[in-house]
């Protein structure tokens, strides 16, 4: 018998739209952002944009801190299936 969970994951795409939404709202450029992250390349801040990566938690605090709002406003997550069968990890439990 299979055991199905739901589990958050970090929408990747939908997350760099709302951050490039957040900054356009409060009138805060790449650059600005760039300057107050201390990054050496504008880059990182449109690689967050196209979802090709995502902050650091630590960039995500300083981020939310800058836009007025908090991390759970910044992060767009979707949830997935997980199927586990009933048996499957209960050696770790008996042991």
């Amino acid at each position: 018998m299979k055991t199905t969970f739901l589990r958050p994951v970090l929408d990747v795409d939908a997350t760099g739209a709302k951050i490039k939404s957040l900054m356009k709202q409060r009138g805060i450029t790449p650059r600005q952002l760039q300057i107050i992250l201390n990054f050496p390349y504008v880059q990182t801040v449109y690689n967050w944009f196209s979802g090709k990566n995502m902050p650091t938690i630590d960039n995500l605090i300083v981020l939310a801190q800058v836009l007025g709002v908090t991390v759970d406003d910044i992060i767009v997550t979707k949830m997935v299936d997980i199927e586990i069968e009933d048996m499957q990890g209960v050696e770790a439990l008996i042991a």
